[in-house]
């Protein structure tokens, strides 16, 4: 199975529908991210959505009082995209309300994914918010408090990802940013690995935009990516 999720957050509808033309077939699915979602709203995800039958990965990253969240989530529903996320550090109470309203969705429910430690955040960032534990020990209670709640799986960086895989089974899923290929910047993002390295390592899927998205050719990008795999 090709693990790939191209992040198209762009403001561009028009730019973002032509990549997801693109790129049917060339990876797994799509995410759609706040940047996307926030200038172009239901509206522009059934754009993306009328381009492609790939999954669509919507990452809003819900954070609020339990009742907010179940109730943003339950407009999301008709959307019926692959995967949703909510933040983990609004508490079990937040996430079990989202796993309610998630199953009334039935086979066509969502999956539902933990934001645990943003992949721009190191340890220094998570001290200067007052967080103490180092960022593999955030993410891995985060992690076992997402799936104690209900959560199919979390958010994590690559440098988690093995120590969440052992301790946290092989089916919790495991959607990983902080994709870099071998001949890639790493951009802003501080916690990086390769595609093979995090599949090595027990990744679910992972989420790569600039490679992609800001190739001059998305779809040979795409497919270097698929080869960097398959080595």
């Amino acid at each position: 199975m090709n693990p790939i999720f191209c992040a198209i957050d762009m403001p561009n509808l028009g730019k973002a529908q032509a990549l997801a033309g693109q790129l049917d077939g060339h990876v797994h699915g799509l995410k759609l991210g706040l940047e996307f979602f926030m200038a172009h709203g239901a509206d522009g995800y059934r754009a993306i959505a009328s381009k492609t039958k790939m999954p669509i990965f919507l990452d809003v990253k819900l954070h609020d009082i339990p009742n907010t969240v179940a109730g943003a989530l339950n407009a999301l529903l008709p959307l019926q995209p692959a995967f949703i996320t909510i933040h983990t550090s609004g508490g079990a109470a937040m996430m079990l309300a989202a796993t309610d309203v998630a199953a009334k969705a039935g086979a066509n429910r969502p999956k539902l994914l933990g934001v645990t430690v943003l992949t721009s955040m190191d340890a220094g960032d998570l001290a200067a918010v007052g967080q103490q534990a180092d960022s593999k020990q955030q993410v891995l209670k985060l992690a076992g408090l997402a799936k104690q709640n209900g959560l199919d799986g979390v958010i994590c960086s690559p440098e988690e990802v093995a120590l969440l895989r052992k301790e946290l089974g092989p089916d919790f899923i495991l959607m990983v940013p902080g994709i870099r290929p071998s001949w890639a910047a790493a951009g802003d993002q501080k916690r990086v690995m390769t595609p093979k390295e995090a599949m090595t390592a027990g990744a679910t899927y992972l989420v790569i935009g600039r490679p992609i998205t800001g190739a001059e050719n998305p779809v040979d990008a795409a497919r270097r990516v698929t080869a960097e795999l398959a080595a």
